[in-house]
């Protein structure tokens, strides 16, 4: 029998444990009344707060989903727990000592396989991680520390390690500690081998991923040897602890600077949070290895506020915004608009507190540290603007607002932007605003918007005024032959065709190197881009490896179809519903093959043929927009050698990959 713990300590444990700090660690509560708390709640998506605590009662209420209870059913649900591992959590934070049925025992010394177990062996791992950062081994761990400026102290308070280079030294120390192989390999800090398991992280620098409570639910680990052939990052697989959507780096350290400056500041990775945060932005997290989504949006909300305000996101002439603010930080303008569009397609009410901030230097936070100091990492941050603002000024980037033809392409590009806006005050003031970017008369950008918003035409292509909603999701017949008359387009169909069906030929070609600029239509794009949200080729590649180690017999055929299942799986997690259609269309449809060349050997070569010549495509428009570029400046500018550098390099480059051969 297990975990029948008295109930005179189940009831000293509700005692001791304060309601309002524990459900205060996942939701900003605000005054609803005497006694009374209220906020967003953690069990289901809302945008007005229904969810109520009465402290005093030692009792929470959703009065949306109907959830509710005490502190240590709330822990239950949130933590996903049973009743005993609750108590036995709560416990531990409150102070109070278990006593324990004739007969039973605690959940954690006789249940091997449970939540809390695995919780412990990642507390055991991260220990061992931590002891071994000072070998002598991981030299180049603390090499890679100290060049980005983060000393013993900085590692010890972001818990930072190294995992050795050998196969099983994590293994070999959990066993010892008592822990099976199922454990190992269910908490992600191992994977399966011929000979049992070995470790999944080796030789690598590793930083604790923890959960907004501060229990360590997975590791990040960056590679620092050249002879590994992995990715540059790799983080713990989905386990029953950790799931990557609804977790964010650096949040057990910022929620209280959160939850009081109703601020989340967004960077890009773990350097980047430690920089920021040591630099002053304390509010500083990150996504780990996946794109900010929807789980992700539910945690800024339940911290921030509640985003059904009608003035949510007012800059206030204390510098925050009302209702708080999430501010997305970008080492470059690309990477900034693909997430600020794609927080557009999101709940606008959550756009309205969405701002940007991208260097304008191209460097992330921790290079910004670096370089300029701990002020311009705070400059960084205070320099933000508007969501909104940002997506329409990107529409007009590439745009020359010099001639009439080019301000004239300007409002074409921005007025489906523009119209894409739901709430109507703030259309009309971004229409006023467009017209003074443009230098062109408000009747005419307005007339232009309008046009837009009845032609259903928004941000991308999408329909104005409907978050979220791409183009039709499969093309038309009429649509169809439109593509297939123009070579570029049918290329592109070709390429994304390839790409979703043969990954391991797109993982040689270097796509993820590539950008979404390569194609033209909007729902190409996406596709594109939920491509590389579920990881890219390297996720393929890392994919078909861990099965490869886990059935080293497996023929070739049979692991790349396992990698493709998975892979693609995890691709469509990533596509919007509404060109889910498109995608399943562009995975299935037929490769053309020559009558000689019917079998694998022939979609091969069609597939290397049509990747190579979207390559080709891909450097051409580099280069034509570097040459265009370069056009515009004038032969004074301080950066038009700098840009004449990157056209010779990238023509050396074409030149070697495509036509070495001629």
């Amino acid at each position: 029998m297990a975990g029948k713990i008295l109930r005179e300590d189940i009831d000293e444990v509700r005692s001791r444990a304060n309601i309002e700090e524990i459900v205060g660690q996942h939701v900003t509560l605000k005054s609803a009344g005497v006694g009374s708390l209220k906020g967003l709640c953690p069990f289901h998506d809302e945008k007005t707060p229904s969810f109520h605590v009465r402290p005093q009662a030692g009792f929470f209420h959703c009065f949306g989903c109907g959830e509710g209870g005490d502190v240590i059913t709330f822990v239950e649900k949130i933590n996903h727990l049973t009743f005993a591992e609750a108590v036995e959590q709560l416990a531990a934070q409150t102070g109070v000592t278990l006593r324990y049925e004739e007969g039973s025992t605690p959940t954690n010394a006789i249940e091997p396989g449970t939540r809390q177990r695995l919780v412990a062996a990642n507390r055991a791992a991260e220990a061992f991680y931590r002891s071994q950062l000072t070998s002598p081994e991981a030299a180049a761990a603390r090499q890679f520390l100290g060049q980005r400026a983060f000393d013993r102290q900085v590692a010890e308070r972001f818990g930072i390690g190294y995992a050795p280079k050998g196969w099983d030294n994590l293994a070999r120390h959990l066993r010892s500690l008592g822990y099976t192989e199922s454990e190992l390999t269910d908490s992600g800090l191992c994977t399966p081998g011929k000979r049992g398991v070995y470790d999944r992280f080796r030789g690598r620098l590793i930083w604790p991923i923890r959960d907004i409570t501060g229990v360590t639910v997975g590791f990040g680990a960056r590679k620092l040897y050249d002879d590994d052939e992995g990715p540059k990052y790799l983080n713990t697989p989905e386990t029953v602890l950790y799931k990557k959507n609804q977790v964010l780096y650096g949040l057990d350290l910022a929620k209280k600077a959160i939850a009081s400056t109703h601020q989340i500041v967004v960077v890009e990775g773990y350097t980047d949070v430690m920089a920021a945060q040591l630099a002053g932005v304390e509010t500083a997290v990150a996504t780990c290895g996946t794109a900010f989504g929807e789980g992700h949006v539910r945690i800024a909300r339940r911290l921030i506020g509640d985003s059904a305000d009608p003035a949510a996101g007012v800059l206030l002439r204390s510098g925050g915004a009302r209702g708080g603010e999430v501010v997305f930080t970008f080492d470059g303008d690309a990477a900034g608009q693909k997430a600020a569009l794609r927080a557009f397609g999101e709940d606008q009410h959550f756009a309205a507190q969405t701002f940007v901030a991208v260097s304008q230097g191209g460097m992330d936070p921790c290079e910004l540290r670096l370089a300029r100091g701990d002020e311009a990492v705070k400059a960084l941050v205070a320099g933000r603007k508007p969501l909104f603002e940002f997506v329409i000024r990107n529409a007009l980037k590439n745009v020359d607002l010099s001639t009439a033809e080019g301000r004239v392409n300007g409002l074409r590009a921005a007025a489906p932007v523009v119209a894409g806006i739901r709430d109507r005050a703030l259309r009309s003031e971004y229409t006023r605003s467009l017209a003074g970017w443009l230098g062109m008369r408000e009747a005419e950008v307005a007339g232009a918007v309008r046009a837009a918003g009845r032609r259903g035409i928004g941000p991308n292509g999408e329909r104005a005024g409907v978050p979220g909603a791409a183009e039709a999701a499969s093309v038309s017949e009429a649509r169809r032959r439109a593509i297939e008359a123009d070579p570029l387009l049918r290329l592109q169909r070709q390429t994304l065709e390839v790409a979703l069906q043969l990954p391991q030929l797109a993982a040689q070609a270097g796509v993820d190197n590539w950008t979404r600029e390569l194609f033209d239509l909007p729902s190409y794009r996406a596709v594109f881009d939920a491509i590389m949200a579920a990881g890219g080729y390297a996720k393929y590649t890392e994919i078909a490896r861990e099965i490869s180690a886990a059935h080293p017999g497996l023929p070739e055929a049979e692991r790349e179809r396992q990698a493709l299942q998975q892979w693609g799986a995890q691709v469509r997690e990533f596509t919007p519903q509404i060109i889910d259609s498109l995608l399943t269309e562009l995975a299935v449809a037929p490769l053309p093959v020559s009558a000689k060349n019917d079998d694998v050997a022939g979609q091969i070569n069609y597939g290397a043929g049509v990747l190579r010549s979207a390559g080709e495509m891909s450097f051409n428009r580099r280069l034509a927009d570097l040459r265009s570029r370069q056009r515009r400046m004038a032969l004074d500018d301080p950066e038009y050698r700098q840009v004449f550098t990157q056209i010779v390099e990238l023509e050396t480059q074409r030149r070697q990959l495509f036509h070495h051969d001629r």
